[in-house]
């Protein structure tokens, strides 16, 4: 088989087989380098499966599924399309060498991968000119050339009489694809094919001009058409995220070289925007333009409204943001890179949890167990993986992401104690790399990236400092939860010390700043060190005071200082700094997505991509902080709701959970405040009211408390603390499952 391992190389495989009897299962198991498209009796079965490259630096996924209902009794037809990206990415190592693995037990019948099977190159899929999708992307921009096409070579009634007998190239197992581990997330959401929002008429013949059509929304999409042609004319592909808003470097695109005659096409590499582009030769007659929508299998469950306009729009273009950078991984943005950083990963996780159904909790736990299979020997971990051109530590990145932010936060979300297992050896190995000074706090770490944030005035040492204290925090919970009873003891230890030293080493009466630093005070050290909660509160006003002033972070890191400032009392202030900060992204017309910097291109960071899921971040603080939804015991068995609204009239919030949902609606007035929760069968809610005046609380209309006193009753247990300025109290489902809380002055 010539060429079958060049870079972007397409292959075909069909094998016809006899079925006595339909089994009433028949799972097959695929593993391909890289993406397949699979087809059962001329039926679609896979539109793209398989998964990038790999769980660890050596191995590949494979994909299972039952495919009995598309077969039939006597003769089937199995037909496999193969993409071999062919090169090394930032999301993707190549084993060197395409090839095809299929293994179905359907009842008395096998069907394998072997010498049965037909096979061809498919050399109607080339390569498109220059310029070249840019070395972070594994994939390439194809040109498909119609007059070399073998046409619907996947139908059951093709003669394959010109394809050749496949090639064994070994068993599952061997190298270069070595060990076969299952698919840990769904298979790809199959939109369909869809007509754009500004529908044109058709038929027409071109003009020579670009046709732009619009997207609904930022979306990762394949491009189709149907046109009729002379033969040789050349078709282009791309959205405006490719020519235009590429966060800073090339992306990929399609092309297509037209047959004599009537013809169709879709082209399979999927790319995003808010609208396609097709440039169309002059006298070509167009029939139809489509596009198909395809994405990560979740579904839109979470959602946040309230009487603030800005924030509404604000919840709606993280939404959009963090699901256009879901599929085989995380992504930072899905044109430039498409990589899995880990500090993207940790915020677009995290929002993840309150936006989306259970399903997304596997594209975080995939993350996790891939960053610890990748570790180095020496214990340094790095990101992006999975990588194949691309191993450099970037030590704030791994921190956040092995700590209280990342790991942690997975496990309230989930209740997933096995993977915390799993994880601990490899965290608490690169966590010991870290050289500690004889004061109790950590030295300086290069790593190959000294990335603190985009932005100015970066305290490293603090910075670094302090997302090793939230690392270790994460750890010791981690330690005493799995019975590490030892360990847990030593890091206890270390986090008391920690949090003196780094008190009488680094508060000033300006805020907490390093010996030597010289720039300007570092709002995000004054956040960090407020939300690893080693400040006490008489610190609280001259932090907020610095967090109210200076503006130096960026996206990633603002989702900090507005956690912070609710945290210590400012919300109010939190809610100003945040709409000042985000205005140009949310009020943007064009856009539905949010930012990686706080402008586009040259006025953004690292390139400037307009669709950057970090930035989104704040979602988190919308619920956690402003509603005061969070768990208390993992999986929400048990939450809290203590809302705060400010100047807000109401807020209303939806968060999925393993049990059902939450669903949260405050509302207050000049004189009431109302508070109704439903709460899932089994769990139990910590909820509560502002004080702020409020003389009185009913249950429904029963009275449950008044001046400061608690008054029996059958449902709600008065919790006495004052730690969060709510009058609070316990509430566990019994029989109903909504309630309603009002206080009144």
């Amino acid at each position: 088989m010539n060429s079958q391992s060049a870079t972007n190389t397409w292959l075909a495989f069909r094998k016809t087989i006899h079925i006595d009897v339909v089994p009433e299962q028949a799972i097959a198991k695929i593993a391909t380098d890289s993406k397949y498209w699979l087809w059962v009796n001329g039926r679609q079965v896979v539109f793209e499966g398989g998964l990038k490259r790999g769980p660890n630096p050596w191995d590949t996924y494979y994909d299972e599924l039952d495919i009995a209902s598309y077969l039939k009794q006597g003769s089937n037809t199995i037909a496999i399309q193969v993409w071999y990206f062919g090169k090394d990415g930032f999301s993707h190592k190549s084993s060197g060498r395409a090839g095809l693995l299929f293994d179905c037990d359907a009842g008395p019948t096998a069907i394998v991968s072997d010498r049965t099977w037909k096979s061809t190159v498919l050399r109607a899929y080339k390569t498109a000119e220059a310029p070249m999708a840019n070395f972070r992307l594994p994939e390439s921009s194809l040109l498909f050339d119609a007059r070399e096409s073998l046409g619907k070579w996947w139908d059951t009634d093709y003669d394959d009489g010109k394809m050749t007998a496949s090639m064994e190239i070994g068993a599952a197992g061997d190298y270069p694809w070595n060990d076969l581990r299952k698919r840990p997330i769904p298979l790809w959401k199959d939109y369909g094919l869809k007509s754009y929002i500004n529908t044109l008429s058709f038929p027409f013949v071109s003009t020579g001009d670009t046709i732009v059509c619009d997207l609904p929304y930022d979306a990762q999409i394949t491009p189709y058409f149907e046109v009729e042609a002379e033969e040789g004319e050349r078709i282009k592909m791309f959205t405006d995220n490719y020519l235009v808003y590429n966060g800073g470097d090339t992306g990929i695109r399609g092309e297509y070289i037209t047959k004599q005659g009537r013809q169709e096409y879709e082209n399979l590499g999927w790319l995003n925007g808010h609208k396609m582009y097709y440039c169309i030769p002059k006298g070509v007659k167009v029939l139809d333009l489509k596009f198909r929508e395809t994405g990560y299998d979740t579904e839109f469950v979470g959602y946040f409204h309230s009487s603030d306009i800005f924030l509404n729009k604000f919840w709606n273009k993280a939404v959009r943001s963090v699901y256009v950078n879901m599929r085989d991984t995380y992504m930072d943005c899905p044109e430039r890179e498409r990589a899995q950083w880990s500090g993207d990963q940790v915020h677009e996780a995290a929002q993840a949890f309150y936006m989306f159904d259970s399903n997304a909790h596997a594209l975080a736990r995939k993350y996790l167990y891939e960053t610890i299979a990748w570790q180095k020997r020496n214990g340094v971990l790095f990101g992006p993986v999975p990588a194949g051109n691309w191993d450099k530590e970037l030590p704030v990145h791994m921190l956040s992401s092995i700590g209280y932010y990342g790991v942690w936060n997975y496990y309230m979300h989930t209740g997933d104690v096995q993977t915390l297992k799993n994880t601990y050896s490899g965290i608490k190995k690169y966590l010991a790399l870290w050289e500690h000074d004889v004061q109790g706090t950590v030295k300086m770490r290069s790593g190959d990236w000294t990335w603190g944030d985009w932005g100015q005035e970066k305290d490293m040492l603090l910075i670094q400092n302090l997302w090793y204290y939230l690392a270790m925090k994460s750890l010791y919970n981690t330690a005493a939860l799995i019975g590490e009873g030892q360990d847990a003891v030593a890091f206890k230890e270390f986090l008391v010390v920690f949090e003196q030293s780094f008190n009488r080493q680094f508060w000033t009466p300006s805020g907490y700043r390093s010996p030597n630093y010289r720039g300007k005070t570092d709002d995000r050290v004054q956040a960090l060190a407020v939300v690893a909660e080693i400040v006490s509160s008489d610190k609280y006003p001259i932090i907020a005071e610095t967090l109210k002033t200076e503006w130096h972070c960026s996206p990633f890191m603002e989702k900090f200082v507005l956690e912070a400032l609710f945290k210590m009392g400012y919300g109010g202030e939190g809610l100003d700094r945040f709409k000042k900060r985000f205005d140009y992204m949310v009020n943007h017309p064009y856009f539905t997505t949010l930012f990686e910097g706080w402008g586009i291109g040259p006025e953004g960071f690292g390139g400037g991509s307009i669709n950057h899921g970090w930035a989104g971040a704040g979602t988190v603080v919308l619920m956690r902080d402003l509603l005061g939804i969070k768990p208390i015991q993992p999986r929400f068995k048990v939450f809290q709701v203590l809302p705060a609204l400010y100047d807000m009239q109401d807020a209303s919030a939806k968060v999925p959970t393993d049990w059902g949902s939450v669903e949260v609606a405050a509302k207050q007035d000049d004189e009431n405040f109302t508070l109704q929760v439903s709460l899932p069968e089994g769990t139990t809610a910590i909820a509560g009211v502002p004080k702020a005046g409020y003389r009185r609380v009913f249950l429904g209309n029963e009275l449950i408390w008044e001046n400061g006193k608690s008054i029996a009753n059958k449902r709600a247990t008065y919790i006495d603390e004052d730690d969060t300025g709510h009058i609070k109290f316990q509430i566990t489902h019994k029989g109903s499952r909504a309630f309603v809380l009002k206080a009144i002055k």
